[in-house]
């Protein structure tokens, strides 16, 4: 039987936003963001991070260094709390129009946010039901993400979500629930 998921976007909602991450150590959590996802992992909720790492298309980096800064989140999360994620999704695609660079990595995706690749990837892998699941962000695309499949968006106030809220970033949004945090934006699906 299909289960639900929390699917978590990385950037300004597990680890605090800084742009693009050059060295790996300048990946640093949100405060209560390990527990957060603890929480998620004591109910037994699948928990998946999704996220658009434009990085290497940029040609700012190889996908090598998105999958270190995957390794280090990781650490962190078990030394904090003894948190993990149960599966990791990203998109490493850009469009030319958006600015894609690399080649090999510069194309129209369907798994680049608010496209639902990788939902659809995780649900068909992990048998997992979307529409008894949840996206939390901080950007309008994330809410979007959630919407296009069929999920609850819950937008969260790091990282770019006050901005988003503002109307100053990005595009006007409709979230089913906006959250200070991850800790409380875990409160509310647990609710």
């Amino acid at each position: 039987m299909a289960k639900p998921a929390v699917f978590l976007d990385r950037d300004g909602v597990l680890n605090v936003e800084a742009g693009y991450l050059y060295n790996v150590e300048d990946l640093h959590l949100i405060p209560g963001a390990a527990q957060a996802v603890r929480q998620l992992n004591e109910q037994q909720i699948f928990c998946c991070l999704v996220s658009n790492q434009s990085g290497p298309a940029r040609g700012y980096y190889p996908i090598s260094h998105v999958d270190d800064l995957h390794q280090r989140l990781c650490q962190l999360l078990q030394t904090e709390a003894g948190a993990q994620l149960d599966a990791i999704y990203y998109c490493p695609y850009l469009s030319p129009s958006a600015g894609g660079t690399n080649p090999e990595l510069t194309r129209w995706s369907t798994w680049r946010k608010p496209n639902t690749g990788m939902l659809v990837a995780a649900a068909w892998e992990h048998d997992l039901d979307l529409r008894q699941s949840f996206v939390v962000g901080d950007k309008a695309t994330d809410i979007d993400l959630a919407h296009n499949a069929g999920a609850k968006g819950i937008l969260v106030q790091t990282g770019y979500g006050q901005e988003v809220l503002a109307g100053n970033y990005q595009h006007p949004t409709q979230p089913d629930y906006v959250a200070a945090d991850l800790a409380a934006a875990v409160e509310w699906i647990k609710g």
